[in-house]
């Protein structure tokens, strides 16, 4: 028999985005529900975020031990236990889900289906055998890998992240399909295991990064084994007993033992019936204004769903928009301005606002870049970590965008993450004082380049000094 609800809020998708929303509204006094057909949390405690970091984790420590001669210390050739890293990986997330598990929801008071959900009408929505009519939904599906249709992949035993962490035999030679942030990151944490690895990737290998900060670290990654092939679109795959071959467009053959697939994603929506609810889909996932409504003005989506910035930061500042929206019903917009977002390879990369080139196109002669390198940074020296540069982008003294490619990287955008979401001047890091020595300095040297040729380099201010001095 089927059963009808009624609530305030209907959220479709236990993520991150969506469980934000349901703690804050249903906290806040809101009847809230919750669908969930899958995992709990899910892409990015699941597949995602936290299983990536903690391999990564495993692959820097074994990387340790074979990388400390400068530093007296013999190195040593590991012995990896690829089952045990995996063990860790689980670990890691077994520590984390009961923070989003349907029991604490459902002891904040959020009523948690695990079914999926199907909108019915523009106002309804069935999960399994529950109909739940709610005043506004929210979508908050997030996105799955896209796999290409090549030729032979159907015939042939692929991974991707949703499975290549349950993997526990090591791989001998991982070929993988895509050198964006996921591939990358994978790809160094798997050679650091002791696997061979080869990316192939069809255009430029971590392409929508800064393309100098992009060189720095693909340098570093190559220098430490990993076979990065670029311009290499995948024809045909193949496999053959335990060897798997991938056959590039010039005629290129790579064998290797695992194949991973690391293209791209696409956006959670097939099981959604949209058009039942009046929601226009796009390519990316699901139109929306600058809001978060879609077409149907009573259901928002937040997210990788809402077709934007792919990261899970950004769907919990989603929730933070819709939730002064949808309890308080008042104006509010999401902007994308001022979202950082970190590549976890090593060396990091971090990037937020605008790249140089991208700045260059929008402020053209306006534009002031500042640079500072990690090599004039003493603690980066003390550790040899001096691989590294910041960029930092500036227009009439306003940052609009910093690019960082070396170690912490992920730590220090956050510097300007704060000042670019409060609009302030580049004189503000420049007026911090950093504590010494730390890397955090190189913020505030490379804000400090701006007042270099204004105040060293002005005979102006040499004539002004020089007439002081004379009293």
């Amino acid at each position: 028999m089927v059963k009808r609800i009624k609530t305030d809020l209907c959220i479709i998708g236990g993520g991150s985005g969506g469980l934000s929303v349901a703690a804050g509204a249903v906290q806040m006094g809101a009847d809230v529900v919750l669908i969930e057909g899958g995992k709990m949390g899910g892409d990015c405690l699941n597949y995602g975020c936290i299983p990536s970091k903690a391999l990564i984790a495993a692959g820097k420590h074994a990387h340790g031990m074979t990388n400390g001669a400068a530093f007296g210390v013999t190195p040593v050739v590991p012995t990896v236990d690829y089952a045990k890293a995996k063990d860790h990986v689980r670990s890691v997330i077994a520590g984390i889900e009961p923070h989003d598990s349907v029991e604490r929801f459902e002891a904040l008071g959020v009523k948690v289906i695990t079914e999926y959900g199907s909108f019915i009408s523009p106002t309804e929505i069935q999960a399994g055998d529950t109909i739940i009519q709610a005043r506004r939904f929210v979508i908050s599906t997030g996105s799955s890998p896209f796999v290409p249709p090549i030729p032979g992949l159907e015939k042939v035993k692929y991974y991707t992240n949703e499975d290549i962490f349950e993997l526990r035999e090591q791989p001998k030679h991982l070929l993988v399909i895509g050198g964006g942030p996921i591939g990358m990151e994978l790809a160094q944490a798997h050679v650091r295991l002791g696997s061979k690895v080869t990316v192939i990737e069809g255009f430029k290998a971590l392409g929508r990064d800064d393309p100098e900060m992009a060189a720095i670290a693909l340098e570093r990654i190559r220098a430490e084994g990993v076979e990065i092939v670029e311009e290499a679109l995948a024809s045909k795959i193949s496999q053959r007993g335990a060897v798997i071959t991938v056959e590039t467009k010039d005629g290129v053959k790579y064998k290797g033992s695992h194949l991973l697939m690391s293209v791209g994603r696409k956006p959670n929506t097939d099981k959604l019936n949209l058009e039942a609810a009046n929601i226009e889909p796009t390519r990316a996932g699901v139109k929306v204004d600058a809001s978060l409504k879609t077409t149907n003005k009573r259901v928002y989506a937040i997210g990788d769903v809402a077709g934007g910035l792919q990261f899970t930061h950004v769907a919990g500042y989603h929730a933070g928009v819709i939730i002064k929206s949808a309890l308080f019903g008042l104006p509010s917009k999401a902007s994308s301005s001022h979202i950082p977002w970190a590549t976890y390879i090593d060396p990091e990369m971090a990037q937020i606002g605008l790249t140089e080139a991208q700045a260059k196109e929008v402020h053209g002669e306006k534009l002031e870049v500042l640079r500072f390198e990690y090599a004039e940074n003493d603690r980066a020296r003390a550790e040899l970590a001096t691989t590294g540069l910041i960029k930092v982008m500036i227009v009439k003294g306003r940052p609009v965008g910093a690019s960082i490619v070396g170690a912490q990287a992920g730590e220090l955008i956050q510097t300007w993450a704060l000042v670019i979401a409060n609009k302030l001047k580049i004189g503000a890091v420049a007026a911090m004082v950093a504590p010494y020595p730390t890397l955090g300095e190189i913020n505030k040297r490379a804000a400090g380049q701006y007042y270099t040729p204004r105040l060293f380099e002005n005979d102006f201010v040499k004539k002004v000094v020089r007439m002081v001095q004379r009293f």
